[in-house]
């Protein structure tokens, strides 16, 4: 009789997805509800069904009402799975209501992206802002954590001083939360001793942004060779990366990669990762990398304008990039949407020169033309004309070396610093 081969793999969960058709939905219930279901592999769950209720108003206590609880019990059952999970927010009482009715555990869309995120952060710092995320996400939920200890009994030899369960895990959280606050802060306070350092030398910056999944990993690797992990998965790469990148006509410029965006992004991630978003904020054009390939791109488009509206970076200037140019049907043109527009592949390298053309176009609208005399020996200051901006003419007499240069106002005003009969003409 062979034996029974013993396996120590964890046991994958199966999950059913719940849906809601709701009146002036930003993306359709059937979109939304796919996207949840990517989220879930990204997370390792196995989709083992689905639902979708159609809403006129949200239930207090279960969000979906008594009704629909029964149904989703019920399939949960039939297709053996270990969780539900709802594609909008819960509160801390429906969820528990929830939990209740459907004997299993249930979460929503936020609790999954952080699971994720838990997952994916690599770096120090991006552990400490999903941590935060996290623990902000469970304190008002934390009533359901201690549900056997939550107060202690009553009666003689009860009273007196002490804390409960439930609030001494309160307080420790909270601790916690001030803790990662205080240790992001130092975080932020280096990221931004490091923005201080290269504005300096201050080349242009430019960021990419788009909904996950858009494509922004792979162009950044097409355009610096940076090697970011490019995966067909939501939320890839979480940590910012930064590298030096040459346009066509010379100028240097920053590229900066960020996280990607998604439809109800949770609010306690935007808040945790403000610090890393700084980088979109500072910024001074931003490349929407938009997957044109995908049926709800316009949406998608929109919710990255809502989020960078969200952080503060709505008023940057941008060059919308049409990515994945080359999963488009035979004959199928790219959307029209503007002229600024660039229609691409980062993945074969179609369009990227027009894509560096129109940044370089759009960065060199705000360069300032100067023309300066310097001593031959003043190399330092050529060598800043060079890498922060564009050289025009360069002439050497007597001595003397002649330069008219194309550069941001940072670079001019700085010059103007230490050469005061620096000729100049306004911004372009």
């Amino acid at each position: 009789m062979s034996e029974r081969a013993q396996t120590t793999a964890a046991k994958q969960e199966r999950a059913i997805l719940v849906g809601t058709e709701r009146p002036h939905m930003l993306l359709p219930a059937s979109e939304s509800l796919a996207e949840l279901a990517r989220l879930a592999d990204t997370a390792g769950l196995v989709v083992a069904g689905e639902t979708v209720q159609a809403l006129r108003r949200v239930h207090p206590a279960t969000f979906v009402g008594a009704g629909k609880v029964e149904q989703i019990r019920a399939l949960a059952d039939e297709r053996q799975a270990d969780v539900a999970i709802f594609d909008d927010p819960l509160s801390p009482a429906q969820q528990r209501n929830l939990e209740k009715g459907c004997k299993r555990k249930v979460i929503d869309r936020s609790a999954l992206i952080l699971d994720i995120f838990a997952q994916r952060a690599r770096s120090l710092e991006g552990k400490m802002q999903v941590e935060l995320a996290q623990l902000q996400y469970l304190l008002p939920r934390l009533t359901r954590q201690w549900t056997h200890l939550s107060r202690l009994g009553g009666g003689v030899g009860t009273r007196g001083p002490g804390e409960t369960q439930l609030e001494v895990d309160r307080r420790r959280v909270r601790e916690r939360i001030a803790q990662l606050r205080r240790r992001l802060r130092d975080v932020e306070r280096t990221r931004g001793l490091h923005r201080h350092e290269r504005s300096t030398v201050p080349f242009p910056t430019l960021a990419l942004v788009g909904y996950t999944n858009s494509g922004k990993s792979t162009l950044m690797n097409t355009l610096t060779r940076a090697g970011v992990l490019v995966e067909d998965r939501l939320f890839a790469t979480l940590d910012p990366t930064i590298r030096k990148l040459r346009l066509p006509e010379g100028l240097t410029v920053l590229l900066a990669d960020t996280v990607g965006f998604i439809h109800k992004l949770p609010h306690q991630l935007v808040e945790a990762f403000k610090g890393t978003l700084e980088e979109v904020r500072a910024a001074d054009l931003l490349i929407h990398v938009v997957d044109v390939a995908h049926p709800t791109w316009a949406e998608q488009v929109r919710v990255v304008e809502d989020v960078l509206d969200e952080i503060g970076a709505g008023d940057r200037p941008v060059v919308l990039a049409l990515n994945k140019i080359d999963l488009l049907r035979a004959g199928q043109a790219p959307p029209g949407v503007g002229p600024d527009a660039i229609p691409i592949s980062a993945r074969t390298g179609a369009g990227i020169g027009a894509l560096l053309a129109a940044v370089e176009g759009r960065l060199s609208r705000g360069l300032e033309r100067v023309r300066c005399a310097l001593p031959s020996g003043r190399g330092d200051l050529i060598s800043l004309l060079k890498r922060a901006g564009r050289v025009i003419e360069e002439y050497y007499r007597d001595g003397v070396v002649t330069v008219t240069a194309l550069v941001p106002p940072k670079v001019a005003g700085q010059l103007r610093k230490q050469l005061p009969g620096l000729a100049a003409e306004p911004p372009c």
